[in-house]
């Protein structure tokens, strides 16, 4: 179990051409190989937003990850805010 001091909660939104590629099942392999809780789903105007929770390290492994998406995704922007973790958080959804 993270501590929770350890604990990191980021919402990103990933523009570009990152619908209709494979992002967010890519992005739930990627938060689930990590370990995170958190989802993903995909915005009325063509990005994807997400939100990952975990230790810091591998949370920052996620942000990283954002900037690359799938194989053949292009991403053109991603906006990250940090927010409060959450107890209690399982897994990783497509929603």
């Amino acid at each position: 179990m993270v501590e929770r001091k350890n604990l990191c909660r980021r919402h990103a939104v990933v523009s570009g051409r990152v619908q209709g590629v494979g992002f967010r099942w890519f992005a739930k392999s990627r938060a689930d190989e990590l370990g995170l809780s958190g989802w993903v789903r995909n915005l009325p105007d063509g990005a994807v937003e997400l939100v990952f929770q975990g230790e810091a390290c591998l949370v920052d492994e996620m942000e990283d990850w954002c900037h690359l998406g799938s194989p053949q995704a292009y991403v053109r922007n991603v906006e990250i805010t940090e927010e409060f973790p959450l107890d209690g958080e399982r897994g990783f959804e497509i929603r």
